[in-house]
């Protein structure tokens, strides 16, 4: 039979599967939302995700363990970097799809992985072989050359790609459950986000004023959008080592790349096909190098035992 921890680490990569998956196709939501501000979609995101997670929690009882989290100042401080991390990271990306980056954002995503693996390497002290270099330096090569063809630095991909991987970095240290942290970190940001919305509807300069009930219902569930994919995310981080999710990440920007290429319409040349080649060749070196990925995968799929 399988034991605790293999049914806790297939459990894992089912999560971080499923929370790529939702993750990868994400932008047509953000692209149904064009018409409004980056920012007050931020900010609207923001204070709808914590009313989703404070339902969540009114409903299975969690909100004294919500007030355990400010008992303590170390874990005050995680929150509030990872409220500011996630934070970036969500107005980014909202801001690169709607003015037409997605394939750019898809780029950053494909980057994150390589930096989270070297946090895994550096900060956490995880060990891979030399199969995992070659595709590491595989991904990087990858990067490099599509880099060098943009002929500036990439700044959205790269600022993508640091912010979320920080944060990952920040819910693997974290002792918090996962839709604690969320809520917390949320909770803290929302005020602002508030805050933010008043003003410009007193101001008269928000584009939220006069939408269609469509829209309006769309604006509701950017809660409920963000804070699913961001839960099974955490609760993979649980699970699964962060290399090991540093690799399933490229399941996200492959699907936001072909939507992109085909739905968007966005320019994808030779040369970007060679680099984003490289990268696709490096998790297939990364995921065949893996004994116990291969061994979850395949009992996740066909129900194989031990």
């Amino acid at each position: 039979m399988r034991t605790l921890g293999e049914r806790s680490y297939g459990k894992g990569i089912a999560y971080a599967i499923l929370s790529y998956v939702l993750w990868g196709i994400l932008p047509l939501f953000w692209k149904a939302l064009k018409q409004i501000d980056a920012s007050e979609i931020l900010a609207s995101r923001i204070l709808w995700s914590f009313v989703f997670l404070l339902l969540i929690l009114l409903t299975v009882g969690g909100l004294r363990d919500l007030q355990k989290v400010f008992s303590s100042a170390k874990t005050i401080l995680s929150v509030f970097i990872g409220s500011l991390l996630i934070t970036a990271n969500w107005f980014i990306y909202i801001w690169a799809v709607n003015n037409n980056h997605v394939i750019e954002a898809s780029l950053g995503y494909y980057i994150n992985p390589l930096f989270t693996v070297v946090l895994g390497i550096v900060v956490l002290k995880e060990r891979i072989d030399k199969w995992q270099v070659v595709s590491l330096l595989l991904a990087l090569l990858g990067v490099i050359v599509i880099t060098v063809q943009y002929g500036k630095m990439p700044w959205v991909a790269l600022l993508l790609a640091i912010s979320f991987g920080l944060y990952g970095l920040v819910k693997k240290l974290s002792d918090l459950t996962s839709i604690i942290g969320l809520t917390a970190e949320t909770m803290i940001i929302a005020p602002i986000a508030l805050g933010y919305i008043v003003y410009q509807q007193v101001e008269g300069t928000s584009t939220l004023t006069a939408l269609p009930l469509n829209v309006l219902i769309l604006v509701v569930l950017t809660g409920i959008v963000t804070a699913i994919p961001l839960l099974l995310f955490a609760q993979a981080a649980k699970c699964v080592s962060l290399s090991t999710i540093g690799f399933i990440q490229y399941l996200s920007p492959s699907i936001t790349l072909l939507m992109g290429i085909f739905l968007f319409k966005e320019v994808f040349t030779g040369v970007d096909f060679m680099s984003f080649g490289l990268i696709w060749l490096a998790l297939g070196i990364y995921s065949f190098s893996r004994k116990d990925f291969l061994d979850a995968m395949f009992k996740k799929q066909y129900g194989k035992v031990a």
